[in-house]
């Protein structure tokens, strides 16, 4: 199963190369071109036809959230930095694993009470009884992601590690599966390093310079037990972002977006959160400025190893972006 292989690849930011091969393979039969930067963006192009139109971007990073050896010591643990946001406090217990397979357990030097956000308290513990031992399998530099398996759970939800962003890379290579003579011109990058500041999408807009640009990615859900304040809930469809910290969506696409919904009986719920960011906060500050807007699914237990989503919000997401991307626009 797509889903599945693609959460499940190794991919922490600035390791992508997994990930990247996998979608690279599945989406060959649908595109008029592929390219791969010297990030490691992965830009799949699908030409239009139409007498008016525009250079789409749409962007899903690869990258997960992870941990990098910075020191072993003489006992043989691993201290670590965190690639990408890592919520500290609910990190020790949880499993990770090196891409050589090595696995090792997250715990902390202090109480969890005390650990709060600083991330030198954290270290992982591969079993390695002495720092000898510990350079057999693990170096300075070594990155580790956490173990988190892909499984169904009730109602049509899922869980795993990396739904955040591969939920949206799955979007878009099942879109692109729908798109057969675009009108628009339309760039799906699967891009890099996202987690630890929008890289690649930066570099990316930068190359295609679109006239409107679409992140693909995860947005907090609010259903839950302490999830914050906020609309979003699973199953309450496809989120369409108005606004986050990165970006303030261009309100002619957002409307634009809401009709696409509408016209197709696409059930949707308006996607506005505190804090948090995509690449359309990149794409969107790219070259001289460039329209942006957001297609998003809400996720329980974001950047954990078991975050949730509904496979009917995801669906949705699908029947959006394929059938937005082939609207006319007519900008002011």
């Amino acid at each position: 199963m797509l889903l599945e292989r693609i959460t499940q690849a190794f991919g922490v930011s600035g390791y992508e190369k997994e990930v990247r091969e996998i979608i690279r393979e599945e989406v060959k039969p649908y595109a008029d071109e592929i390219t791969v930067d010297a990030l490691g963006n992965l830009i799949v192009y699908k030409k239009g036809t139409g007498e008016n139109k525009k250079k789409i971007m749409a962007a899903a990073h690869m990258d997960e959230i992870g941990f990098q050896v910075i020191k072993i010591e003489d006992k043989g643990l691993l201290k670590v930095r965190g690639l990408g946001g890592i919520p500290v406090q609910a990190a020790p217990m949880s499993r990770v694993k090196f891409r050589n397979g090595t696995v090792g357990i997250i715990s902390s030097t202090s109480k969890i009470e005390d650990v709060k956000t600083d991330i030198t308290k954290l270290y992982i513990d591969i079993g390695a009884k002495s720092k000898d031992e510990a350079v057999k399998h693990v170096k300075v530099g070594d990155v580790a992601a956490y173990v988190g398996d892909y499984v169904e759970l009730k109602d049509n939800n899922i869980t795993s590690k990396a739904i955040d962003d591969r939920i949206g890379c799955y979007i878009m290579i099942e879109a692109l599966k729908k798109i057969e003579n675009p009108y628009n011109d339309i760039y799906f990058v699967f891009t890099v390093q996202e987690e630890v500041g929008l890289r690649g999408a930066a570099v990316a807009a930068n190359r295609i310079s679109p006239d409107i640009g679409i992140a693909v990615d995860v947005t907090v859900a609010h259903d839950f037990p302490n999830s914050g304040e906020g609309s979003n809930t699973l199953g309450g469809g496809t989120a369409v972002k108005i606004s986050d910290a990165s970006v303030i969506c261009d309100e002619y696409l957002v409307e634009e977006m809401i009709k696409c919904c509408e016209e197709n009986e696409i059930k949707y719920q308006r996607d506005v959160i505190y804090a948090g960011g995509t690449d359309a906060g990149a794409i969107n500050r790219s070259n001289f400025g460039v329209r942006a807007a957001g297609i998003s699914v809400a996720t329980r237990y974001v950047h954990g190893p078991n975050c949730v989503v509904s496979m009917d919000d995801v669906n949705a997401s699908v029947e959006l972006l394929s059938k937005f991307v082939n609207r006319v626009f007519d900008f002011e």
